[in-house]
């Protein structure tokens, strides 16, 4: 593929940079800072905060730039795209909020959605007005998801569901959800599925947080007792949405912009490597160790290439497959290498957590490294996503 930008997507990679140069200042102090403690990150006044910054992403246009006009996003090019994921990645600055939204449900309405679905719910969340989860693994169906058992009823003009559903991420903060509940329960599990738009505050529903190993509640337990959903909110027919959502989790593994950040990680990591000493000499200059952080930057060039395989074939019209499962599990996986790596170097120092003033960077690391404990099983696991490649990509037997 050409690895030149076009002079469109450089006068666009401008514009973000020129908005950034500007907005920028207007973060608080605590943003991007390791001497300043700011909110903790399942609270509600990060909360507002990513809100109040994705206003500002939005009412510049930097938010669904590959979106349709016709359904409120700028009609501009998947690379445009990736240019402001690339520039945003860079200036450390954060992204919209709403990801889920935007990601996964939006385009998924788009591609099955009916068009009063599309006029009612695209523009909302794009400007985050509403905030969407994602209903699909339950207690005990959570890679198996086509072994959900969440009944969904019908009666006259809606559907009664009953059921459970957990590791909703972002469910305590969410006005909609994307549902996957069983319509019937005599058919093969993969075709008695349907596909529902939640309402998140409807008479039924319960969300409990669950509190992780970071100390943090950012995934959720959903509890559905005799919800009424209207039938005009399936997503696709009746007993067909295992393949809504099999579109819904390509869009969820297509991410770009990734690897950038990953990049920037690992001059964070060279960073504390300059601040530790062993001897007499920092850890920088410890060539065992350095040849293992020019492995992990080979690796992030290496996620950063596969992006670019799948990046070229939705330029080709051909949209997300079975294909982004390599990028995502190696993604994943080099994560985990990377934050592991960033505690080995620490030593002793890499049990303290936020609250020690003996912490590297206010415990930012430790923090990082429990959360990338996840990272192998959301979006599929690492053994779904292998039998993905094997099956689809290389056409091995089952």
């Amino acid at each position: 593929m050409d690895f030149n930008y076009s002079p469109k997507e450089e006068a666009f990679r401008k514009e973000v940079r020129d908005w950034l140069a500007e907005h920028k200042k207007e973060l608080p102090d605590w943003w991007g800072r390791d001497d300043i403690e700011g909110p903790e990150l399942d609270s509600s006044e990060y909360h507002q905060f990513s809100l109040w910054w994705h206003r500002k992403l939005y009412d510049a246009g930097f938010v669904g730039i590959s979106w349709p006009e016709e359904h409120g996003g700028r009609g501009a090019t998947i690379l445009e795209q990736v240019v402001f994921n690339e520039e945003m990645a860079r200036s450390r600055v954060p992204g919209p909020t709403n990801q889920i939204g935007i990601g996964w449900c939006g385009p998924t309405i788009m591609s099955a959605g009916t068009e009063e679905q599309k006029k009612r719910f695209l523009p909302k969340i794009l400007s985050a007005e509403e905030i969407w989860c994602q209903g699909f693994s339950e207690p005990e169906a959570g890679s198996d998801m086509a072994n959900a058992q969440t009944r969904a009823v019908k009666d006259g003009d809606d559907y009664v569901v009953n059921g459970q559903k957990v590791w909703t991420s972002g469910g305590h903060f969410s006005d909609w959800a994307i549902l996957l509940a069983r319509t019937d329960p005599d058919a093969p599990k993969h075709r008695g599925l349907s596909y529902f738009l939640l309402d998140m505050h409807a008479p039924g529903v319960t969300v409990r947080p669950l509190r992780q190993i970071t100390g943090h509640a950012e995934f959720n337990e959903m509890f559905l007792d005799d919800v009424r959903i209207p039938k005009s909110l399936m997503v696709g027919e009746e007993n067909k949405g295992w393949y809504v959502a099999m579109g819904t989790l390509e869009f969820e593994r297509s991410g770009v912009g990734a690897s950038v950040m990953r990049e920037n990680t690992v001059q964070d990591i060279i960073e504390v490597m300059k601040t530790m000493v062993r001897g007499a000499r920092p850890l920088s200059e410890d060539p065992v160790l350095r040849q293992v952080i020019a492995q992990l930057y080979i690796e992030c060039n290496v996620s950063k290439y596969l992006g670019l395989r799948a990046l070229t074939g939705q330029l080709r019209g051909t949209p997300p497959g079975p294909e982004t499962s390599v990028g995502s599990v190696f993604g994943m996986e080099l994560q985990q290498r990377l934050q592991a790596f960033a505690m080995q170097i620490q030593g002793p120092y890499s049990g303290l957590m936020r609250g020690s003033k003996y912490a590297v960077a206010q415990g930012k690391w430790q923090y990082i490294f429990l959360r990338s404990r996840g990272n192998t099983i959301e979006t599929g696991t690492s053994e779904i996503k292998r039998n993905i490649i094997a099956q689809r990509t290389l056409g091995l037997p089952r």
